[in-house]
Parts: C-alpha cells; sequence; structure tokens
C-alpha cells in the first residue's frame, strides 16, 4: 500500500512539474539563475534558521505539560524531522519527528504528535492570516480567492475539531468509550492508553498563555520564513525584485505552503514550483522563466541546508529507519509492560466515573 501512494506522490509531482515547465524557455531559466546575488542567500538563510528556532520554541511551550524541554535540546530533533520529511514519502518527518523525542526524552509518540498536529493547525491559520492581511493591498486573482475560500472552511473545521477534543471532556469519553466496546480486549486496552497519550499532548490549548506563545511563535517564524522570500526575491532583481514587495511576499508565501498540502513526492516537489510560479506570472505579471527561477531558488534554499544539518544530527545520534519502522510495530505486549496497562485501567476508571456523573 505504501508504494502505491509513493508512486502515486511521484506521478502527481511529474504531472505538476510538467505543468510548471510547459511551454518554458529553459536558456532564460538558466541566465536568470546566473545572474542572481548569491551572496544575498546568506542573510536569507539566517532569517530561515531563526524561523526553524521560533518554531521549535513554540513546541516546546506545547509540550510543556507533558514534559519541560528547553528549546535547544529540541531544535536537533526539529531539523531532523524537516530532512526527513524532505526525503521521505508522505510526510514521514512528523513519525520520525515523535520517534526521536521518544527515544531521547522518553515522551511518548502519540503524545508528540498530538502537538505536532497542533502545530500544523496553527501553520495553516497563520498562512490563511498573512494572505488576508496582503489581501487587503493586493487583488486576488478569481483562483486565489477560491484557494482561499477552501483553505479558511478547512481550517475552521480543524479548529472546531481541535476544540473538541480539547474542552469536551465527556464528550471525548464517550467516543472513546462506544469506540473501544467495538474492540477485542487487548487491543481496546491498547487504543485507550494511545487516546490518552494523543490527548495529554493538547493539554497546553487550555492555557491562555500558552496559546497566546504558541500563536505569537507562529507569527515569528513564518515573518522570518517570509522574510527569506522577501530577500531571495531582491537577489534576483529584474521583474521579480519589481512586483516582489512585503504584501506580494506574504501572498507568495502563503501559495507555496498551501500548495504543499497537495499530496507529492518527498520534498514537496513540484507543486512548490507550480504554485509560486502560478502566482506570480498570473497575479503579478511577473516573467514567467524568472518565476520558476525563483520558485526553484526558494525551493533549494528551504531544501538543501536543513537536509545536510538533519542528516548530520541524525548520524550523530546513531538513528535508522529500522528503528523508526520498528517503533511503529511495537506490539500491545511492550506497551503494557511500559505502564500502558495503569494507565488504560485510569481511563476506564474515568470513563466509569462520567457515566456514574
Amino acid at each position: 500500500m505504501r508504494s502505491w501512494r509513493f508512486l502515486l506522490g511521484l506521478l502527481i509531482s511529474a504531472a505538476f512539474l510538467f505543468y510548471a515547465f510547459r511551454g518554458q524557455d529553459y536558456g532564460a531559466i538558466v541566465d536568470s539563475l546566473k545572474g542572481v546575488n548569491y551572496w544575498l542567500l546568506i542573510p536569507a538563510l539566517v532569517l530561515y534558521f531563526c524561523g526553524v528556532v521560533a518554531r521549535t520554541f513554540r513546541w516546546s511551550v506545547l509540550l510543556r505539560p507533558v514534559k519541560h524541554i528547553h528549546t535547544w535540546d529540541l531544535l536537533p530533533i526539529t531539523v531532523i524531522g524537516f530532512m526527513a520529511n524532505n526525503i521521505l514519502p508522505l510526510r514521514t518527518g512528523e513519525v520520525v519527528r515523535s520517534y526521536v523525542l521518544s527515544r531521547t526524552q522518553g515522551v511518548r509518540k502519540t503524545a508528540a504528535l498530538a502537538t505536532i498536529a497542533v502545530e500544523r493547525i496553527f501553520d495553516g491559520v497563520t498562512m490563511v492570516g498573512f494572505m488576508l492581511v496582503a489581501g487587503l493591498f493586493v487583488d486576488y486573482t478569481s483562483a486565489l480567492r477560491h484557494v482561499m475560500t477552501v483553505a479558511v472552511i478547512l481550517f475552521v473545521i480543524a479548529i472546531s475539531v481541535l476544540g473538541v477534543m480539547t474542552f469536551a471532556a465527556s464528550l471525548r469519553t464517550q467516543f472513546i468509550r462506544f469506540g473501544v466496546q467495538l474492540l477485542p480486549n487487548t487491543l481496546a486496552g491498547r487504543i485507550e492508553h494511545m487516546a490518552e497519550s494523543f490527548f495529554s499532548g493538547l493539554a497546553a490549548l487550555r492555557s491562555p498563555r500558552a496559546v497566546g506563545l504558541v500563536a505569537l511563535s507562529s507569527i515569528v517564524a513564518w515573518s522570518f520564513e517570509a522574510s527569506m522570500y522577501l530577500v531571495i526575491a531582491r537577489a534576483f532583481g529584474g521583474s521579480i525584485k519589481a512586483v516582489m514587495g512585503v504584501p506580494e511576499t506574504l501572498l507568495t508565501t502563503g501559495v507555496a505552503n498551501l500548495a504543499t498540502l497537495v499530496p507529492s513526492s518527498p520534498g514537496y516537489v513540484g507543486p512548490f514550483e507550480a504554485g509560486i510560479k502560478t502566482f506570480l506570472e498570473g497575479a503579478l505579471n511577473a516573467s514567467g522563466s524568472q518565476a520558476l527561477s525563483y520558485a526553484i531558488l526558494v525551493h533549494a534554499s528551504l531544501w538543501f541546508p536543513v537536509t545536510v544539518w538533519g542528516a548530520v544530527e541524525w548520524s550523530r545520534m546513531h538513528l535508522s529507519l529500522k528503528q523508526v519502522r520498528a517503533a511503529e510495530e511495537t506490539p500491545a505486549s511492550v506497551l503494557a509492560t511500559s505502564g500502558a496497562h495503569s494507565e488504560a485501567t485510569g481511563l476506564k476508571e474515568t470513563i466509569t466515573r462520567t457515566n456514574a456523573a
């Protein structure tokens, strides 16, 4: 099944790349890349990695109810996750990040995955917010308006589900109770344990201060990344530099990252380039070859440095993909020996008390 999904991702990437490169003047693309002031990539990358640190701080805030971990201790795990997303299919980096956190800090993988899910929702909401603000200064095309409408609907649904899971404890407990009743006892205990662990990863959302810090650090992180886009536009000159002001950069950042939600090959190759090229050429009237050259350079800047850093950290921690796969296939008996049984029993008692009330 995984191989078919991987192949489907490759086909989707190939289709987007065909769309992006169709009819382009390859000589003009090469000339655009030759004319870039590559010295400006240094401050661009500094800005990007400042954003990575801000993301890591955000993750530490979300993890505080589970375990207090310093931002600098989480940073290597964050870049390993970025690296894995860039080279492995199906956003495996999120699973890898939860596994490495579990191995190095003793945080349960399901709790880690819950915090990562919250991160993705805040990322999406921040992107939509950036695009809405930019829309006050830049006219939307009809296609971009449709994308925005779909994005707003999806993230409103995601926030609503997150709110129910975080605050509606009785409803959540009844849902778990109904689900585990349909399962064998051994499997029910494991599912209860995983559910309890997952919901523990949402605990930070009950604190207004934590939510404020997560929202603020999301804005800071994406502001740094958008600044990277802007600096690289300045490095290009020509039509890219002429059309890329702050509002246009915010929209470009939003379009590029919403495009990565499309299932594709590792590293989001194809949708990323097609999204930026389509927006710059269609909405801002930039040269097609320069727009595509800009997309290629931004993507390379986002991909290579953090992938190299992540690979170094991966090697330093002596990790292997076999370990990650084995961790995902841990049998219920292992969970029981690590305290799963007692925690599952605790949840059953919570269910019983809820029903009695």
